[in-house]
């Protein structure tokens, strides 16, 4: 504390010297040898002034902030705008005073610039002599001990990493060269690293590397961003290369992973080899959507209600009602808000929407303006296996809540989709499309009021890494030892993160309430490309270290009940229409007659209570003509 103190003060004493300095140069060089003509009284008093205006302004501005270490554009900003006070301050000053006597007045222009040469020089000067001399230290020492490395990616990324080993004489890792993802910058530096190539050119760059004694031990990914497909090929390319691949962290990561190294450099994640560019979210209105408002969430602690109820909180809604018929998922996310947000009021409500008098008890207790409806059962081969359970859940439990927030004055619903939706083989499908049904005929009926509620749908694929899915599936096979199970070579998923989707699904909830789509569509996220499942399993098997039908095999076991090769987010006869968000589309479904439906869900909710099954198979096809296709015709699930 001392020591910087000490620092301080000096940094202070040389800036106000300075000063003092730069005022009897600036004349100098503005009257040269005439300055002998000039009364050193009066050039003393201006000088003294000079130098107490400028210290007065320097303390006040906080340039002391700042360590001359790190002097850097920002530092820059910060001494242009002192200097710049300082001469508003003291000339106007003077002449109010003194009239200027004696003074030319062309002498604050000359000031200015001698101040700013004066106070940045030394600055600059300190910290390229504290870098000089820590480049001499890491020639010196650069091929002891540290482990040669070629960054991927010739941007901001790279060039932090570098001045990070340059500042640490014990650094573990030496830098011997960096792959670009332009050409553009192929020939160039990077504080003194070789820009060798682009990506694709990655095996010829190692190749000379070794050949000149440098092959790197480890490929760091330092762009902040690249393509799935791109993070893809280069764990390939590391594969045949035999160089393990890791990637930094983030700017926008707060939690980082430290090996044993105890450099913040972290594996390769699925995300990584998923990722695509991140949508342009209005914020704004995101956040309009939920400030100030009463929000009741369903499903609330699973995978697609939890990261909804972490994402509402932060936009700090006036009152959330988390509900869910699991004991343990509801503790675990209140919990988790009673940590991270204690001041939001909430409540922790166990209910199922399967019973109609439960729903209608908590929206009327609860008075949301918003529902965002996410329980559902969406497991296929387990809705297979129970389709009254299946109905029970995804159809009538969606009429319970839309028709409570119709008859509470809900300003909107929101209700999660799937792609198994579009063209449904499966129970579970049938059920979610019929649920769309239901929000989609409310919609148009709703739109006929003047404050009607707005239900909105958003569809979308695979969540990854949600309970049930392939990822912790896999992960556990791994964990094992193996063998990673695929159910067919073909199978192939849209795949997304938890946390874009519920961002994609409140823009798209953003939108409707603003009145700016048509009633009645879905709105559908943008998934992507679709991912072949048995490229992922290769893929997580190289990520832990070891090599695909060698160290772990995989063993295709069959398409289970109801499963298909592939999904669709769109039927081949609705054109997917853009909104005025990127990654949104809309699509419009055939819809029905509310009152025609209500009275069919009335039969099926019969069927369902009185466990007729076989009835209720015959009515849920009925409803669903695409399932009825399904299950007269070839089977989709062979990807027909």
């Amino acid at each position: 504390m001392i020591k910087g103190l000490s620092r301080t003060n000096a940094a202070f004493a040389h800036d106000v010297a300075m000063a003092a300095l730069s005022f009897l140069l600036s004349f100098y060089l503005r009257v040269g040898d005439s300055i002998q003509l000039y009364s050193w009284q009066l050039l003393a008093i201006y000088d003294v002034s000079f130098a107490v205006i400028a210290a007065a302004v320097f303390w006040w501005t906080g340039l002391y902030r700042g360590i001359w270490r790190y002097a850097s554009l920002p530092d820059l900003v910060a001494l242009l705008r002192a200097v710049t006070i300082v001469m508003l301050v003291f000339f106007p000053a003077m002449f109010v005073l003194t009239r200027l006597d004696e003074l030319p007045r062309s002498l604050a222009g000359i000031n200015w610039l001698v101040l700013m040469a004066l106070l940045g020089g030394p600055r600059f000067a300190y910290r390229a002599y504290k870098d000089r001399g820590l480049a001499h230290v890491l020639e010196r020492n650069g091929r002891r001990g540290s482990i040669p490395v070629l960054l991927i990616g010739a941007r901001d990324g790279a060039a932090m990493f570098i001045r990070e080993m340059a500042s640490d004489p014990e650094r573990l890792f030496r830098v011997v060269g960096i792959v670009a993802d332009s050409a553009a910058r192929v020939g160039r530096e990077i504080a003194g690293v070789p820009v060798l190539g682009v990506i694709d050119e990655l095996p010829q760059v190692v190749a000379r590397l070794d050949r000149g004694g440098e092959r790197p031990q480890r490929l760091l990914i330092a762009a902040q961003s690249l393509d799935g497909a791109v993070v893809r090929r280069l764990l390939d390319m590391a594969d045949t290369l035999t160089i393990p691949l890791s990637r930094l962290p983030r700017l926008t990561e707060f939690k980082t992973t430290v090996g044993e190294d105890g450099l913040a450099v972290e594996p390769i994640a699925i995300e990584d080899l998923l990722g695509r560019p991140q949508a342009v979210l209005d914020r704004q209105r995101m956040r309009s959507l939920v400030a100030g408002r009463r929000v009741l969430v369903t499903g609330a602690g699973g995978t697609i209600g939890s990261e909804l109820v972490r994402q509402i909180a932060a936009d700090e809604p006036a009152h959330l009602a988390l509900v869910d018929n699991s004991e343990y998922a509801l503790y675990a996310i209140d919990r988790e808000l009673a940590e991270r947000r204690p001041l939001l009021p909430r409540v922790a409500l166990i209910g199922d929407v399967r019973d109609r008098g439960r729903v209608e008890e908590i929206v009327a207790a609860e008075r949301p303006e918003l529902v965002f409806h996410a329980a559902a059962l969406k497991h296929v081969p387990m809705v297979e296996a129970n389709p009254v359970e299946g109905v029970l859940t995804n159809v009538l439990g969606t009429r319970h809540v839309a028709e409570a927030c119709r008859a509470h004055g809900v300003r909107a619903m929101v209700m999660i989709s799937t792609d198994k939706a579009v063209n449904p083989v499966n129970v579970m499908g049938a059920t979610k499309r019929l649920a769309e049904s239901i929000c989609q005929a409310l919609d148009i009926i709703e739109s006929r009021k003047a404050d009607g509620t707005r239900f909105v749908t958003v569809r979308f694929g695979n969540v990854l890494g949600s309970t049930g899915s392939v990822v912790p599936l896999f992960q556990r096979q791994l964990a094992a030892g193996g063998p990673l199970t695929v159910t067919h070579p073909d199978i192939q998923r849209f795949f997304m993160t938890v946390r874009e989707a519920v961002e994609l699904v409140l823009q798209a909830s953003a939108l409707a309430v603003g009145g700016g789509e048509e009633r009645g569509k879905i709105f559908v996220l943008d998934m992507g490309e679709p991912v072949k499942i048995v490229d992922l399993a290769r893929q997580m098997i190289r990520l832990a270290g070891l090599k695909p039908d060698e160290d772990v095999k995989i063993d295709f076991i069959g398409l289970r009940p109801g499963e298909k090769l592939y999904e669709e987010l769109f039927y081949a006869n609705e054109p997917a229409v853009p909104t005025a968000a990127a990654g949104i589309r809309l699509a419009a479904p055939r819809t029905i007659d509310y009152a025609m439906l209500g009275r069919s869900l009335d039969e099926l909710a019969e069927h369902a209570r009185e466990r007729r099954q076989e009835r209720l198979m015959a009515l849920l096809a009925t409803l669903v003509p695409e399932y009825a296709a399904s299950r007269a015709g070839p089977s989709r699930a062979a990807g027909a």
